[in-house]
């Protein structure tokens, strides 16, 4: 068995360990210069200096928004130290330790942007550019494990009036760094997890921050005197001038869109079979095996998930079957329990939107006990779980100081936490 992973972020990484641990000939395709993924940092935007684009949506500053202690592997945790929330430089120094303690880096082609891959009978075609000389190849794997993370393609929506404004427009995978908002007026759109930190980001240098969402529930979290908030905008009035839906109105300097990515596989050529419609990845069973090419796998769909261990057990569970430890169901099967997800999902409330969320400990809980049952894998202790739900309470409720939160793991079931 021949595999190509596409990504050296953290789900490349664990893929790659647990598909070179099963004897599987492996190649990881990195479009980077170094590991890491979303964690890894650059100055660039736009373009890199050979001419491709950037992707990186790290910003200077970052500090997790998961405790550390549910953000290693399941064979490797994070070394032992005083904080829970660690840097970005402190997690990318764990996956580097990590890719060093089971000698990954011997499969990672860097600096190689995947092209294109096309099915050729019951394989896999994968062209690919190594970036500096531009050079072309092409080369036969028996599966693909695609790893590409979720921050490749921005919605940047389009508001009524926007070509008249004359400030500063962006996206949050753009930014890298507050100053160039110093003494503006700044308009954040979108209450996800980027724009509610980098609210506070730019609060600090801004003469003051709007954050603009339709979030039903009122924002528990304090945020500095000059953070307002106000509901979604209705258009933009002439330069400079903003009017929400409520029917306020207010002048900015700089509009910062905040408002997540798309699933995007750019590499994936038609003939793949696979569709994105609004933000729902199909056909995927378990949210990983193509059901009508189950050689293609995709690591880290879900989100709002104990990320690291969630990447970590897929891949076990992608291991199992592409070993010939486990037999999956028939296409049929797997189409009839994709089905049934989607239906119980609806039932939930969840939108289309939401076809690949987890959330709150029952659902992520389920999910991770479902696979390891099916491929007789350790599950993700629900501790982890316990600890994530803890934490994204935290978040939302005291943005400003839920970082200094220490948390300590007892046994499988329980923790201990102490608030700052």
């Amino acid at each position: 068995m021949r595999v190509a992973i596409i990504g050296a972020g953290a789900a490349g990484l664990t893929t790659a360990k647990h598909v070179a641990s099963s004897n599987m000939d492996l190649d990881v395709f990195e479009m980077n210069e170094e590991l890491g993924g979303t964690w890894s940092y650059t100055d660039d935007v736009g373009e890199d200096r050979y001419g491709y684009p950037v992707y990186s949506a790290m910003y200077k500053g970052l500090r997790t928004n998961l405790p550390k202690e549910i953000m290693g592997f399941s064979d490797f945790d994070i070394p032992a130290q005083e904080n829970s929330y660690l840097t970005q430089a402190e997690i990318l120094d764990f996956l580097k330790l990590y890719a060093d303690t089971f000698d990954l880096i011997k499969y990672i082609k860097f600096n190689t942007m995947v092209m294109d891959i096309s099915p050729v009978d019951d394989k896999w075609k994968v062209t690919t550019v190594f970036k500096p000389t531009k050079k072309e190849t092409t080369d036969v794997y028996d599966s693909v494990i695609i790893c590409n993370g979720h921050y490749n393609d921005p919605i940047i929506p389009t508001l009524q009036g926007q070509d008249h404004f004359t400030g500063i427009i962006d996206h949050s995978r753009n930014y890298r760094e507050p100053e160039k908002f110093r003494g503006k007026r700044v308009l954040v759109i979108g209450a996800g997890p980027s724009g509610i930190d980098l609210t506070l980001q730019v609060s600090t240098v801004a003469e003051h921050v709007t954050l603009s969402h339709h979030v039903p529930e009122r924002i528990k979290t304090e945020y500095p005197p000059n953070v307002y908030m106000k509901p979604d905008v209705q258009q933009i009035v002439g330069f400079d001038k903003v009017e929400f839906v409520d029917g306020s109105c207010c002048c900015y300097d700089a509009i910062l869109f905040c408002t997540g990515y798309r699933y995007s596989f750019p590499f994936l050529s038609d003939s793949c079979g696979l569709t994105v419609d609004d933000y729902h990845v199909r056909p995927l069973y378990k949210h990983m095996i193509h059901i009508d090419r189950p050689t293609m796998c995709f690591i880290g769909v879900p989100y709002d998930v104990c990320t690291f261990l969630m990447f970590d057990l897929q891949a076990r569970y992608v291991c199992k079957y592409l070993t010939g430890d486990m037999d999956l169901p028939s296409k049929e099967e797997m189409r009839l329990h994709t089905e049934k997800d989607v239906e119980d999902r609806i039932v939930k409330g969840y939108t289309k939107r939401q076809m690949h969320r987890m959330g709150a400990g029952p659902n992520q809980q389920a999910y991770y006990d479902d696979l390891g049952q099916e491929a007789n894998i350790a599950t993700i202790p629900s501790v982890m779980v316990k600890i994530w739900d803890a934490g994204v309470h935290r978040l939302l409720s005291d943005l400003i100081r839920f970082r200094g939160d220490k948390y300590r793991i007892v046994d499988e079931n329980n923790f201990v936490q102490v608030i700052n």
